[in-house]
């Protein structure tokens, strides 16, 4: 008689991590049990609020009863402990702590049902369409379940979207605050040459599971495999699709990173001193009084101070874009008049005023777009639809191998905060900047 872990479903799918191109796939969109998977959607969220200033890698965070209880693996976490996240981060990362994945859901959400709940939102902008979180740890629970393609596109993600963490998974030991912790993937990532990662599961309803990558010249491989028969016989069933997609892959193809998703924050977390916006249904009405006769002649228009051309020579297009703004906003009353752009010769920035008084050191992002062009576009139509709470704040497009980011910069957290919030009910997609 078969035991449970050889009687798991077996799935399995391979791409080129540098285009997505899938070179094998098997039971790929079969829902299945991703025992420790899981954490990858855990550590990725915890890197977002990170990015985002949520919370820092210095964080003290509060061990919970709940998290304390976790069953192994696990770090030995003690209920009332304060233990820096970074450490949490090692320990969910290497050793496959539950313990400490716990922990990391309720120090970001508050509670491991509200960091569910947010693993699901954001698993739900990667595209994962086949996956649903119950919780942080992956420890088999009614519900909980994903797919190979799912995981390999989280895996992806987590390569491409934090490459400055993703040295994590390559670490075969590392300290974890209480004590030093070995890797569970130590036996593939020294027997395959080029593997880098990512992250290994095991449940009795789950299997073998793991995601792997392996990079060899320019080539990257991602292999994720379900439901294997133990760890021996999932690392070299691993290897023989790793060295399958080495084997179809192209030496050279273009690098298309997956796009970053939309930052999906903690709706039940609110900064202190400001309310949630909820948006139930369409405005039929607006609520402002409307200018008598006579007094549209005293509004005047916002300035347009350069026309320039961009790095495609393309023409700015503000007049349209600022037409295009006004009518969308609902502003009745004459504005204060966001700063002209100012395009500088070598790497152009459009820039306009700022402060660093008050702790105004936070900014948020208003999407990312293939042209300098369609970025600044969007920072004029945003700057004038939401002028009252970024007013004073500088206008930046930041160019990097993935496109162009749209920024604003010079807010306090309260002010970042609230603007995205009253973006996102616009529709208009938005994340905070944290400091440095």
């Amino acid at each position: 008689m078969l035991s449970p872990a050889f009687a798991a479903p077996y799935a399995a799918m391979v791409v080129d991590a540098r285009s997505g191109e899938v070179l094998h796939s098997r039971n790929a969109d079969t829902r299945l049990h991703p025992a420790s998977l899981t954490k990858m959607m855990t550590l990725y969220i915890a890197f977002e609020a990170v990015r985002n200033g949520e919370i820092t890698m210095d964080t003290k965070v509060r061990v919970s009863k709940h998290a304390a209880a976790e069953p192994p693996s696990k770090l030995g976490l003690k209920s009332g402990q304060r233990i820096a996240l970074r450490y949490l981060v090692r320990a969910a990362a290497v050793k496959s702590a539950n313990d400490a994945a716990t922990a990391i859901g309720e120090a970001i959400s508050g509670s491991e049902a509200a960091f569910a709940r947010r693993m699901n939102r954001t698993a739900k902008a990667l595209g994962m369409s086949n996956t649903t979180f119950r919780n942080a740890h992956g420890l088999t629970e009614s519900g909980h379940m994903s797919t190979a393609r799912d995981m390999t596109t989280m895996g992806r993600h987590l390569l491409y979207d934090y490459p400055e963490y993703y040295n994590l998974f390559s670490r075969r030991a590392t300290h974890a605050g209480v004590r030093e912790v070995a890797n569970t993937n130590r036996k593939f990532l020294a027997a395959y040459r080029g593997a880098d990662g990512i992250k290994t599961g095991y449940t009795r309803a789950a299997g073998f599971n793991l995601v792997a990558s392996a990079e060899r010249g320019s080539e990257r491989i991602i292999a994720t495999v379900f439901g294997g028969q133990s760890t021996a016989w999932r690392n070299a069933r691993v290897a023989e699709l790793l060295d399958m997609g080495f084997k179809r892959a192209p030496s050279r193809v273009a690098l298309r990173k997956p796009q970053l998703p939309a930052y999906q924050g903690n709706p039940e977390r609110r900064s202190p001193g400001t309310k949630t916006i909820r948006v139930a249904t369409a405005v039929k009405k607006s609520l402002r009084p409307i200018l008598r006769p006579g007094q549209y002649d005293s509004i005047q228009e916002a300035p347009v101070a350069l026309v320039g051309v961009d790095t495609e020579g393309q023409q700015l297009g503000i007049e349209s874009a600022l037409e295009e703004a006004q009518s969308a906003s609902l502003v009745n009353k004459a504005p204060t008049r966001p700063a002209p752009l100012i395009v500088e010769d070598q790497e152009p920035q459009v820039v306009t005023r700022m402060t660093t008084s008050g702790g105004r050191h936070w900014g948020i992002n208003v999407g990312r777009y293939t042209s300098r062009y369609a970025a600044e576009k969007m920072l004029l139509k945003t700057a004038l639809a939401e002028i009252n709470t970024l007013d004073g704040s500088l206008r930046k497009v930041v160019k990097s191998s993935r496109g162009f980011d749209a920024n604003f910069m010079g807010l306090s957290r309260e002010t970042a905060d609230l603007a995205c919030r009253r973006l996102q009910a616009r529709q208009i997609s938005c994340f905070m900047i944290g400091p440095g």
